[in-house]
């Protein structure tokens, strides 16, 4: 009897922490706030607020625990149809319609950009990317090409008017460089602000010429997913074709690929396959049979500085996923310790003139955190000092240097340093 006590006190214990921190949440219009359960898009600012875009009720912003939703009845929302979600360096929400053209929300005004207010070409914005000078590169659905505003003037590209081969923009990535790589339906197209190419299937390693999306690693690797050929990573010279033939890839029609601060790929196939993690060696398939996924047709990933993956689905609302055990902002907020050393990817980047870079100390220990020049010289120290277990951040401004001169543009490193723990990643200065 004392044995079977143990046992039912040690099943309790377990579940009662499995029910504090399960792997998988899920928010649906009956459980939650969230007004529609097809979710189009999610795009995560710098207070950790995710902002979720749908297809028929508009946009919900969600803090932790208080929803807000805004729609054409109660904001200045142009469309509940919403397709694509921005933020600027100054925390502006760029919300891309179907129908409605573009809008801007600076948290308490609204501002609409359409076709016949502005040089938007057309109404149904696809995508959107934001550069390191805040210049916003929209993609357009209907055949209008892309088009980029710097905030008084657009211009617009299409095929007749420069080397963008195709007028449907599918995807829009920026590289460390300030390259701007545009997925269309006939292909890659890369633009440096003057010249252009194009890839495509015929001449380049690309599997096929529908370019769903497109996701830049930490290497500056370009991921392509394709809508027929698989996926394809091109690290500027070689191509490598990963398809559900030679790769644990569920499905050769992708729609999505995000990448995580640990370089993971997570990979979204059309017809109801739900989702894959590559981790460059394993595959690992999520679906509603094996998991706690509530529907197998996902339409977006965010995600967060605590390593949750916000998984947007069509019917099935919105999951959040983490390896061990979903870490909520309010438990970040109780200083729970982190469960590892963290360092990530610094925002934005490119970036002129600051940047925010966070990281994770697992357990107390001296941490420094310094900015070095290509040449390995060290130009700037951000961090010197013992570090207690939690996750920090700090900014970085180009005028931050160790000579108190301004640095140029150009290709930096930021190293941590906490413990045994070294990590080492790659910063853009684009003036």
């Amino acid at each position: 009897m004392k044995r079977l006590h143990v046992l039912l006190t040690f099943l309790l214990v377990s579940f009662s922490l499995y029910a504090q921190n399960p792997e998988w949440i899920n928010y649906n219009k009956s459980n939650s706030g969230l007004p529609y359960n097809s979710v189009s898009s999610i795009t995560i600012d710098d207070s950790g607020n995710k902002w979720i875009g749908t297809f028929l009720e508009g946009l919900a912003k969600f803090d932790g625990t208080n929803w807000m939703v805004y729609n054409n009845t109660n904001s200045g929302m142009p469309s509940n149809n919403v397709h694509s979600i921005a933020i600027d360096g100054s925390g502006n929400k760029w919300i891309g319609t179907q129908s409605g053209g573009l809008a801007k929300f600076d948290g308490t005004n609204w501002t609409v950009y359409n076709s016949s207010n502005s040089g938007l070409p057309n109404n149904e914005v696809n995508s959107i990317a934001i550069d390191a000078l805040g210049n916003k590169w929209i993609g357009t659905w209907g055949g209008f090409g892309l088009v980029k505003f710097d905030g008084i003037t657009w211009t617009v590209y299409n095929s007749s008017n420069s080397g963008l081969h195709n007028n449907i923009v599918n995807s829009i990535a920026l590289d460390g460089s300030g390259n701007k790589w545009i997925g269309t339906n006939a292909g890659v197209a890369k633009f440096d602000g003057t010249n252009w190419k194009a890839y495509t299937a015929s001449n380049s390693g690309l599997p096929d010429n529908s370019v769903s999306s497109i996701a830049i690693d930490g290497s500056e690797n370009k991921w392509f997913a394709t809508n027929g050929g698989g996926i394809a990573k091109f690290d500027n010279t070689t191509w490598t074709v990963y398809n559900s033939s030679n790769s644990g890839l569920p499905n050769k029609w992708v729609y999505l690929i995000t990448i995580d601060g640990s370089g993971n790929k997570w990979i979204v196939s059309s017809s109801g396959s739900g989702l894959a993690k590559f981790d460059g060696t394993n595959w690992t398939v999520y679906n509603s049979s094996n998991s706690g996924l509530p529907n197998n047709f996902v339409n977006a990933i965010a995600i967060d500085d605590l390593g949750n993956k916000w998984i947007g689905t069509s019917g099935g609302g919105l999951a959040v996923y983490k390896e061990g055990g979903v870490v909520s902002v309010k438990e970040d907020q109780k200083n729970i310790p982190p469960t590892e050393f963290l360092l990530s990817q610094n925002y934005p980047n490119p970036f002129n003139p600051s940047t925010k870079i966070k990281f994770s100390v697992e357990t107390r220990c001296g941490v420094s955190l310094r900015i070095y020049d290509v040449l390995g010289n060290e130009v700037a120290t951000l961090v010197n000092e013992e570090k207690q277990p939690g996750s920090y951040q700090v900014t970085f401004n180009t005028q931050q240097t160790t000579t108190n001169r301004q640095l140029s543009s150009g290709i930096y490193f930021y190293q941590i340093r906490a413990g045994n723990f070294v990590q080492t990643k790659k910063m853009i200065i684009l003036k």
